[in-house]
């Protein structure tokens, strides 16, 4: 039985050489890709990969928060975050949204196919440069890793933040996330108040620096 990959990544050159390199595997299939997070969920939903290869910085929902949201509605995937940052804090957003592995976009073609045939053993893969351990949970790595606690927050603020951080308007955000104006007005004042934070400036620079979004991929 082939190994069922799903690759979300909004760069489609980026899908084009991990899909090449998967399929020239054996026992490889890429069965499914998406160009955001909200996408790739639904897409492993349907399609039930044994592997999603998920980029952390995607427009819309980003990769951390489509692990978290896939995690918990199908929690037998495997998800390997994929990023050209390897900050320790993006890893360890990824580890404790559900990931079991983390690859830099720089690396080689091999360690992806390793990172692939280690986490369905049920172990974890990080990349080398991120980390000089051995990782075997997450709380492991997670104990090493300084980072700011998001768990204060709820799943839609977290949306919302990321929109805002992307430059959408409140009336742009309402529209995405099927919200009233009035009630996405209400997140932001709850996100500002939870972060301690109050302007957007300061919201996008802390969205960017905590991995929920970039500027720059």
């Amino acid at each position: 039985m082939s190994i069922g990959v799903i690759l979300a990544d909004d760069h489609k050159v980026v899908r084009e050489g991990l899909r090449a390199l998967l399929e020239n595997q054996p026992d490889m299939d890429v069965i499914g890709e998406a160009d955001n997070g909200r996408i790739a969920v639904q897409l492993a939903m349907q399609l039930k990969p044994q592997v999603v290869i998920m980029d952390i910085a995607m427009p819309d929902l980003n990769g951390i928060e489509a692990t978290e949201d896939l995690i918990a509605d199908y929690p037998d995937v495997k998800v390997i975050g994929l990023s050209m940052h390897f900050d320790k804090r993006y890893v360890a957003r990824m580890l404790n949204a559900g990931a079991v592995g983390y690859l830099r976009k720089a690396c080689a073609s091999e360690e992806v196919i390793q990172a692939i045939r280690t986490v369905l053993k049920g172990k974890y893969y990080i990349s080398d440069g991120i980390s000089n351990v051995t990782v075997k949970t997450k709380e492991q790595y997670l104990q090493k890793t300084e980072y700011v606690d998001l768990t204060t927050l709820t799943p839609k603020e977290k949306e919302v933040l990321q929109l805002i951080a992307e430059g959408k308007l409140t009336k742009e955000i309402a529209f995405d996330l099927n919200l009233s104006v009035k009630t996405v007005e209400k997140h932001r004042y709850n996100i500002m108040d939870k972060l301690k934070i109050h302007s957007v400036a300061e919201l996008t620079k802390f969205a960017i620096i905590e991995g929920i979004t970039s500027l720059e991929k």
